[in-house]
């Protein structure tokens, strides 16, 4: 299991007479409230009525009794785990935890004491399901020892447990005791003598259940968290006047069609009169998605400038290979490529963006500064106005102003962007299979082709391995548990390869030479169309070759894919030969994903046909070789 992180404080509390979740120690109805100890981050969320259908499908599911009774708000927090997990909170009490299995690909509930107790006591026993009742003398070695459950010990089990299920274990009289996992199924606990039959995950003395009283809403917990969610608010407000008028810029505020950035854009409108909406179309968006980005737009009064990338990512997939958790090459050509063009496009000297980043989400975002400069965006100046909120200061925020969100939040998606995110969790991808199966059936055609082509397995994408390029010790486990073939690293092919086949030596004319071959030809014509030599230096072409110098170092490319390079400087020939490399690579594979205009300082970078082209005017700075994804991620 993954470490718990703390990527802020830990705001979580409930206001036990209103029955709302508090974002704060005081309610607005002037009483303390308690904190809810959840696991960190802590970045807690509604349960909209789809979440709540599913937690009580699993819980009917496995022991044939719903966890969340109607009436009461429930809230969610997403804790570490190999997948996905939700610690499911209820009148202000953790009332169990339910993940995805990545072995079975099902949802399990795991209840703790106080759910157990919900779903067990004062019910006929008889009527439900995985219960394990156990003689009352072994009761205080399982309370003060935190022993497992030994089979001698136990009265009576639901003969329908089976090895490895979330069980309950209660006393004589019907009280909970313990919750845990079967070692043994249930008719083996009745039968054996020796041999451990549950270990309890939580354990406590008996008590009644605790019940608050139902009928709550939304609004009551927004009118219980306004005074917080005013003071939230202002700090926004004076953030986004401040860094507005220090800069000389246009202001734009990024759309991704998520919670987060609806919140920045609601913030922005409610400070500037002047600015507009950009929204990148990465091609891989929901459907709901795009029809919310118009829906925006239309609620807001304001010029949308749409960034699209069309199908570059099924384009580029052969040549990239799935992307990775390790390398999203897929968001450069996707998503902040054509951002760069609709930056240089649109905004002369660049432009200041509102981005819905919050230290919650990450760790890498826990550290970042409010106001940036991304390196993949070079003519763009990010700022957050909302990187201390947490997920239900957002909700809450737009459940007060009733912005339209997007309605894929209510189908069991808890974040926005591309439908097939490396990053997204195993739980996402058979979620996806039932709300949109068309798009599950387009990505799983391209996987399993590609798998085909690898000489890989169905299982293979059917856990979502191609998500990896290193490879978590649990799917290592699963993989060899299974027989599943794994790549030693998730490595695209490599369309283009080039080694240097002679080394570095010296040459009887004086200096260094080396050669090198992509090991086969190279189309001379599309390298001189390009202009990807320029940025190296001078270039110049004759009929099956290309030149081009470094400083004082040269080299020549042959239509039959060799390379022949000379430099007085080892250390300088190996740079030059490498970044020749580099840029036969981006002449031939080019995605015209763009990234590499927002580089250029010079203006020397035109897309034109879906390719980069480098112009005349171009001054050899190199500075767009490198940030180029086929050289990043290939």
């Amino acid at each position: 299991m993954s470490r718990p992180a703390y990527l802020g404080k830990m705001l979580l509390h409930w206001c036990e007479a209103c029955n709302v979740p508090v974002l704060g120690k005081q309610c607005g109805c002037g009483k303390n409230t308690k904190k809810v100890e959840v696991t960190p981050p802590a970045d807690i969320r509604p349960a909209f009525d789809y979440d709540i259908k599913r937690i009580n499908s699993v819980s009917k599911k496995q022991f044939n009794a719903p966890l969340i009774p109607e009436g009461h708000l429930v809230v969610l927090n997403k804790a570490p785990y190999e997948d996905r997990m939700d610690e499911i909170i209820v009148d202000g009490e953790v009332l169990a935890s339910i993940r995805f299995e990545i072995e079975s690909c099902e949802w399990v509930l795991l209840p703790r004491l106080e759910g157990a107790r919900r779903l067990f006591q004062g019910r006929d026993i008889r009527a439900l399901k995985k219960w394990v009742i156990i003689e009352q003398s072994v009761v205080p070695f399982i309370l003060k020892k935190g022993a497992s459950v030994l089979a001698p010990g136990v009265l009576d089990a639901d003969p329908e447990i089976k090895k490895e299920d979330e069980v309950v274990v209660l006393n004589p009289a019907g009280e909970v005791i313990c919750c845990g996992r079967a070692r043994m199924s249930g008719k083996e606990m009745c039968e054996e003598n020796r041999g451990h039959a549950v270990k309890p995950r939580w354990s406590g003395e008996p008590a009644p259940q605790k019940t608050n009283s139902a009928g709550k809403n939304w609004e009551d917990a927004v009118k219980a968290n306004e005074r917080i969610l005013d003071s939230m608010i202002e700090k926004s407000h004076a953030f986004i006047k401040n860094v507005a008028g220090s800069m000389d810029m246009k202001v734009s505020v990024s759309y991704s069609g998520g919670k987060d950035s609806l919140a920045v854009l609601q913030l922005v409108d409610e400070c500037l009169e002047d600015y507009e909406i950009m929204f990148a179309d990465t091609g891989l968006e929901f459907p709901e998605t795009l029809d919310n980005v118009k829906q925006v737009a239309e609620h807001y009064g304001k010029e949308l400038r749409t960034a699209s990338a069309g199908d570059s990512f099924w384009d580029s997939i052969s040549v990239f290979g799935p992307p990775t958790m390790d390398t999203r090459w897929c968001c450069k050509i996707c998503k902040l490529g054509p951002i760069t063009r609709l930056i240089d496009e649109n905004y002369e000297g660049g432009c200041l963006s509102f981005i819905g980043q919050r230290q919650y989400e990450s760790h890498a975002r826990s550290i970042s500064k409010k106001v940036w400069k991304n390196p993949w965006v070079g003519n763009q100046v990010g700022a957050s106005p909302i990187q201390e909120w947490t997920a239900l200061h957002v909700w809450l925020y737009l459940f007060r102003v009733k912005a339209p969100y997007n309605p894929a939040y209510e189908k069991g998606y808890d974040r926005m962007g591309c439908w097939l995110c490396p990053s997204s969790s195993l739980a996402d991808f058979f979620q996806l299979e039932e709300s949109h199966p068309e798009l599950a059936k387009k990505l799983n055609s391209h996987l399993l082709a590609y798998a085909e082509k690898m000489g890989l397995s169905a299982e293979w994408v059917k856990y979502g391995l191609w998500r990896y390029k290193r490879y978590p010790k649990v799917l290592q486990t699963l993989a060899e548990k299974k027989g599943i073939r794994l790549l030693p690293s998730q490595e695209a092919p490599k369309e283009l390869h080039f080694e240097v086949t002679t080394g570095y030596r010296p040459c009887k004319a004086g200096g260094i030479s080396a050669d090198g071959s992509f090991g086969q030809a190279i189309d001379i014509e599309t390298l001189r169309e390009s202009g990807m030599l320029s940025p190296i230096g001078k270039a110049s072409f004759i009929e099956g070759a290309a030149s081009v110098t470094f400083g004082e170092s040269r080299a020549q490319v042959f239509a039959s894919g060799n390379v022949n390079g000379r430099s007085d400087n080892e250390k300088t020939l190996k740079r030059l030969m490498r970044i020749i490399e580099f840029s036969v690579r981006r002449a031939l594979l080019c995605q015209g994903c763009g990234v590499c205009v927002g580089h250029c300082e010079h203006n020397a970078i035109e897309i034109k046909e879906k390719k980069a082209r480098i112009k005349e005017n171009c001054t050899h700075c190199g500075a767009c070789i490198e940030v180029c994804p086929l050289v990043k991620f290939i």
